[in-house]
């Protein structure tokens, strides 16, 4: 949908690029091909006029000098340019030549939260009929792993139940593990919308985030003691009484199993384990419980633990003790990191399902993939993300395609992850700038932006919407999916299409919640949300409205486990990570935004001043922050904003790499790392 703006300027309206609210954007350019700034949508449903900071300058990273723009291919130990035809055979024989030396098992394909649907679906397609392995996955594994194993294993379906929308229609909030003003701004401004009308705020956070200054209760709780907390919490809905009895009753199942469980949560027990009063548990109960409809938010503070799949189901089980699913105003929320990391999951671009989640060792779902793409298809699920890292460290992963991720700055315990991919007998990245990882590949592909293609991107609402093509790219650069498409037809595996659209196309056919989703139907509104599974259909805001994907709502009980490392006399501090409201993820493309960077150039450390006197440390003072696997150098800033005894980093700086430092212990069921618990020492430089 492109219209025409004074000064003879052209907009398109496009997705934000950044997290995975949504927002959209008119991207402005002038005669001469270049983007000279955005315009928000003031009709639009998500974002209604408004844009972040990140959103705003949207448009600064398109043309920066660094983008790439001609295919690379290492030549005596560099980087040089090359032909397309040389690189995309080389990617293609290297690969095929490790599957049939050491078998379709010794590759791994990581694809993109931040390339379209299509993009997505055509990565799985290659690596399961053009390779014949499942061992295909993205940054999912480290963000919201914990929420799909989770919430699929106790409603059936792994994705926010609701709308934002409901924000309107809420009469409590409830906001543990996410720092949502300045992740999701839009989503945080939403909720300090509602609570002008009366919404009530619960806040979980270790750190005195902007949202806590508006809480009616901040719960201030170690890190790493989620489940005890919800399980308190959940203890004294039942001593109180304030369970829905009702709901319980007609849509859930296995709850006395789970009320058998709590009875060790007292409030004094929680309160040990938590460093809460146990006032505190009770209050923040009665106030939850008490809400007549309560919208559960979250994000990576509960995810990324080595328990992360058992805060999950804590909270799924929290809501459903007290019917708050299936209506506006309720729910469970994840807040999803990535502009397109929701899409990414639903295109099967992990290694265990197909599109819309059926499962590759399910033998009907694999004779119909098998069917349309004329190739017979693996039946083992393939490898997540961080157990590859894993396996090319130890030799058995020896060739990977990465497509718009940069692991050496998103992983833990960096000092594996450069061994890793070092160890790899050849490596492809397909990446807009010369990122961290692609220094380390054979052969480099350079890609278009977000700004440079067509597509759809899934938000984390579920809502399918546009991405439209704004500029050309730089140099040689080609879109994804024509790179994709490439590769496929030279492992013999169709693929002719001549757009995006008629890969949705494809797409539609396979996916039943995606079935009545079409570039047509998204061409003239504000998206649609899945399930959709016709072309009448209008889509679906609110999940679990009558009945729970899987039928009943299953009560999943969950045991206090601590995190894998705690502080100890050699490493008294504890390190959380996270983002900026300035930055996102690897910084590859805000940190090459000038007014971003220019915001916040440099890494830092938010220490306690409590901590900061005991050390001899000043505000701004450059410090050496050390854990077992490894150590980083960068500058203090005391704050009160973390409490004694933590320190917070964000990752998105490769000179002073948070995940130099983090642990690589894993969840068992989810494989997602313990980004936000693991034992630093602290000392000044």
């Amino acid at each position: 949908m492109n219209g025409n703006k004074p000064s003879e300027m052209n907009a398109t309206l496009t997705t934000c690029p950044y997290c995975g609210t949504g927002c959209n954007f008119y991207l402005l350019s002038g005669s001469d091909g270049r983007l000279s700034g955005v315009e928000p949508a003031a009709k639009h449903i998500v974002s209604k006029g408004r844009l972040c900071m990140k959103g705003w300058n949207a448009h600064a990273f398109v043309h920066h000098p660094d983008r790439l723009s001609t295919p690379q291919l290492k030549r005596d130990g560099a980087l040089q340019d090359c032909d397309w035809d040389t690189a995309l055979a080389t990617v293609h024989q290297r690969l095929q030549a490790i599957a049939d030396r050491h078998g379709p098992d010794s590759l791994m394909f990581f694809s993109s939260a931040k390339v379209s649907n299509e993009e997505n679906y055509l990565m799985m397609k290659l690596a399961r009929a053009g390779f014949s392995t499942n061992n295909v996955d993205h940054c999912a594994r480290l963000c919201h792993s914990s929420t799909v194993v989770g919430l699929a294993e106790t409603l059936g379906s792994g994705a926010m139940t609701n709308t934002l929308d409901c924000f309107d229609h809420t009469d409590l909030v409830f906001v543990i593990g996410s720092n949502t003003t300045e992740q999701h701004p839009l989503i945080g401004g939403r909720i300090l919308q509602a609570l002008r009308h009366d919404t009530k705020l619960l806040v979980a956070d270790s750190r005195k985030i902007r949202l806590a200054q508006h809480a009616n209760i901040h719960l201030r709780h170690h890190n790493g003691s989620d489940v005890a907390l919800i399980n308190g919490m959940m203890r004294q809905i039942l001593v109180d009484g304030l369970e829905d009895r009702d709901f319980i009753a007609r849509r859930t199942e296995n709850f006395d199993a789970l009320r058998d469980s709590l009875e060790p949560f007292t409030p004094e027990y929680v309160a040990a384990i938590t460093g809460l009063e146990p006032q505190q548990i009770i209050d923040a109960t009665r106030l939850y419980a008490g809400a007549d409809n309560a919208m559960i938010v979250f994000a990576m503070g509960i995810t990324q633990h080595s328990h992360g799949v058992d805060n999950v189901r804590a909270l799924s089980n929290l809501a459903l003790m007290t019917g708050n699913l299936g209506r506006p105003g309720t729910g469970i929320n994840p807040l999803r990191g990535q502009n397109n990391v929701q899409g990414a999951c639903d295109m099967g671009a992990l290694p265990n399902v197909y599109t819309g989640y059926q499962q590759v060792a399910d033998p009907q779902a694999r004779l119909k993939f098998s069917t349309a793409w004329g190739k017979e298809l693996p039946e083992t699920p393939g490898l997540m993300a961080t157990h590859a890292i894993e396996a090319a460290a130890a030799g058995s992963v020896r060739g990977m395609l990465i497509m718009g991720e940069n692991p050496m700055l998103s992983e833990p315990n960096q000092t594996l992850v450069r061994k890793a991919l070092e160890n790899l007998d050849f490596l492809a990245v397909i990446d807009i700038f010369p990122t961290e990882t692609a220094q380390l590949a054979d052969v480099v592909l350079p890609a278009a932006c977000y700004a440079e293609r067509d597509g759809t991107y899934t938000s984390t609402e579920r809502r399918v919407q546009r991405g439209r093509q704004a500029v050309e790219t730089p140099g040689d650069a080609r879109a994804d999916w024509r790179i994709l498409c490439d590769l496929l037809q030279r492992c013999g595996i169709k693929a002719n299409y001549e757009s995006p659209a008629q890969i949705m196309d494809e797409i539609t056919t396979l996916t039943p919640s995606y079935g009545g989703i079409s570039y047509q139907r998204l061409e003239g509104g504000h998206g649609l949300q899945w399930p959709c599974p016709d072309a009448d259909h209008p889509g679906t805001p609110i999940l679990h409205q009558e009945q729970c994907t899987r039928g009943k709502g299953r009560f999943s009980p969950t045991r206090y486990r601590p995190p894998k490392e705690l502080p100890d006399e050699k490493y008294p501090l504890l390190l959380n990570t996270g983002r900026t409201a300035v930055h996102w993820h690897t910084g590859t493309m805000t940190r090459r935004s000038h007014l971003l960077h220019r915001e916040e150039p440099h890494a830092f450390a938010e220490v306690n001043p409590q901590d900061a006197g005991q050390l001899q440390i000043c505000d701004r003072q450059l410090i050496r922050v050390s854990s077992r696997r490894g150590s980083i150098q960068l500058k203090a800033r005391l704050t009160e904003r973390v409490p004694a005894g933590q320190i917070f980093i964000p990752f998105h700086f490769a000179e002073g790499a948070a995940n130099v430092l983090t642990n690589n212990a894993l969840d068992p069921e989810s494989g997602i790392p313990e980004f936000k618990v693991c034992a630093v020492r602290v000392e000044p430089c």
